[in-house]
């Protein structure tokens, strides 16, 4: 049986790249997927979204031909009406909403001293507002569905990045967006896990057209990531949230955050000096953090 047969799917960005890889992966799943891109140029500028030939419709087609069921949906989900219309769309067009899948984004890099407000500005609203919206109004349809006494059994995978993990050089708007996104999977998983909603992140490495000149020597592809994606979307995953998994090629890793390290209690107030000697004591007794990718060794 299909692993996602009978489930509606939102995937955000899904006109190119790792978006369309998912899309493309769900349908063949049995998933009937809206397929949301707006169209627009790898840092953002503006692009012919809504054209029969823009990137949405070209996966519609493809999905389409191979027997699959797919809308296209072209609003722009860092706002508050294209993420609503978005959920609505599912609604209205399949009845139902099982699982999103959020990817939208794109670079503006630059190092921090030539980083624009603008810039970092444009990173955050599309990666984390990109990521919050289409989620908070996906999380009241199924509170509200739950609240009625269905059953629920929704799904949400985040796209974040070993940039927002370990950060990245000349990336610090995609590093601090990509791990708000981190932090907004977590809360979420907490929050919605009473509805019947899962909630978790995926640090893809593929060749995209975000990473063919960063990466320039990356060889996976976005196809090889979707399989992990698909099996978080679907029912199957049950009982897992609030994780965080790095995937490259045939490579899967569970990520482990943040967790308490060598810790030391004076029971009183320390001096700075005290602090920073106790400091110091903390840190040979830690591990050492991981490197920043593109950092001199």
């Amino acid at each position: 049986m299909d692993l996602c047969d009978g489930r509606v799917v939102i995937v955000t960005g899904a006109g190119r790249g790792l978006g369309r890889a998912h899309a493309l992966a769900f349908a063949a799943e049995g998933a009937r997927v809206v397929v949301n891109d707006l169209g627009v140029g790898l840092d953002g500028s503006p692009g012919d979204g809504r054209a029969a030939d823009s990137p949405a419709a070209r996966v519609v087609e493809e999905i389409r031909a191979a027997g699959g069921e797919a809308v296209a949906h072209y609003g722009d989900i860092a706002t508050e009406e294209g993420a609503g219309s978005l959920v609505r769309t599912a609604l209205d067009t399949y009845g139902r909403l099982d699982t999103l899948v959020s990817n939208a984004g794109f670079l503006r890099d630059r190092m921090l001293v030539n980083l624009s407000e603008d810039d970092f500005d444009a990173v955050l609203r599309v990666h984390v507002k990109g990521h919050f919206l289409p989620l908070r109004h996906a999380a009241a349809h199924w509170r509200a569905e739950s609240k009625a006494g269905r059953e629920v059994v929704a799904r949400v995978v985040h796209t974040t990045s070993g940039a927002g993990l370990l950060g990245s050089v000349g990336q610090g708007n995609y590093a601090a967006a990509k791990a708000g996104i981190v932090g907004l999977t977590l809360v979420a998983a907490a929050e919605m896990a009473r509805y019947g909603v899962q909630v978790n992140a995926v640090a893809p490495a593929a060749r995209t057209r975000m990473t063919e000149q960063t990466f320039a020597t990356l060889e996976a592809l976005p196809e090889d990531v979707s399989p992990l994606v698909v099996w978080l979307g679907s029912a199957a995953s049950a009982g897992v949230t609030g994780r965080v998994f790095e995937s490259e090629g045939g490579r899967l890793t569970v990520m482990e955050g943040w967790r308490p390290g060598p810790t030391t209690d004076k029971g009183a107030r320390w001096t700075p000096a005290e602090a920073g000697e106790a400091a110091r004591r903390l840190l040979e007794a830690a591990e050492p953090p991981q490197p920043v990718y593109g950092a001199q060794a």
